[in-house]
């Protein structure tokens, strides 16, 4: 099992293939399994791939107490030199985007590409009439999973996310269960995200000190408001790329992973 100590947590991640380094962030509710499709699909043959699960997921300690965003990022970094992979390709998936490319902001030395899927930083929309008509439903649906959650009730919450969230109605009993289970598991982990005041938040201005290539992408099926997301960071970065998965939605290397992976890989070659 390999393990690797950040600051006061101790993190699982795997690592295959060679060539240059890419390590991959997931977002919420999952572990660093939701990126073994694209792993196998090309990653791995082109890189020395490292997939890691973030604190209070799979494999890693959790900290008892508030959780930050950014102590996840502090994570991501001590990763990267502990393993003597910068600068890096990252990639970020959902809350994994965000974390890395709030990590991004601070500390551009570590990376050598960014690669971000519909980082959910919903701070930067909030003066977006159009955002935030398309998103106020949502909000509504994650304050009950979070009322749910704090009762304790981690099974159904996990459910009505997923429901009224992330896949649509009558996709809980669709899912397999092991994949259920990931979900519930994670369900404290994900409050506890909600419950830091600036997870979705992001300083444009210092971001605009990232000089790094980074692909910014979405899927035509995820709602538009990921796309508005993407628009403000285009405008901070100075190397910002773009690109569409057609047919895809909010996690395009577990639905599209030959896809994806391909992308990620030209991209990550030009740069």
């Amino acid at each position: 099992m390999a393990r690797v100590r950040a600051g006061d947590v101790v993190l699982h991640y795997e690592e295959v293939g060679d060539g240059e380094p890419l390590v991959l962030v997931h977002g919420s509710w999952n572990d660093h399994h939701a990126w073994q499709a694209a792993v196998e699909a090309d990653l791995k043959a082109s890189f020395r791939v490292v997939a890691y699960d973030r604190r209070g997921h799979g494999r890693s300690e959790a900290v008892p107490g508030q959780g930050t965003r950014r102590q996840d990022e502090d994570d991501l970094a001590a990763l990267i030199e502990a393993l003597g992979m910068a600068p890096a390709h990252v990639a970020g998936n959902s809350f994994g985007a965000a974390t890395a490319v709030g990590l991004a902001a601070r500390r551009p030395e570590l990376f050598k590409t960014l690669t971000l899927h519909e980082p959910p930083l919903v701070a930067l929309v909030l003066d977006d009439p159009a955002s935030m008509s398309e998103l106020r439903p949502v909000m509504g649906t994650i304050d009950a999973v979070k009322d749910l959650l704090r009762k304790g009730e981690d099974a159904a919450g996990a459910k009505l996310f997923v429901e009224g969230v992330a896949l649509g109605p009558g996709a809980w009993e669709t899912m397999p269960e092991p994949l259920r289970d990931t979900f519930i598991t994670h369900a404290p982990t994900w409050l506890d995200e909600q419950q830091d005041p600036a997870w979705s938040a992001l300083d444009l201005d210092a971001l605009g000190a990232c000089a790094v290539p980074v692909l910014l992408s979405h899927g035509t099926e995820s709602p538009a408001w990921f796309t508005t997301v993407l628009d403000r960071l285009a405008a901070a970065l100075p190397h910002a790329r773009r690109h569409t998965f057609h047919g895809a939605g909010h996690i395009p290397h577990m639905t599209h992973p030959q896809e994806y992976a391909q992308v990620l890989t030209g991209f990550a070659r030009g740069a």
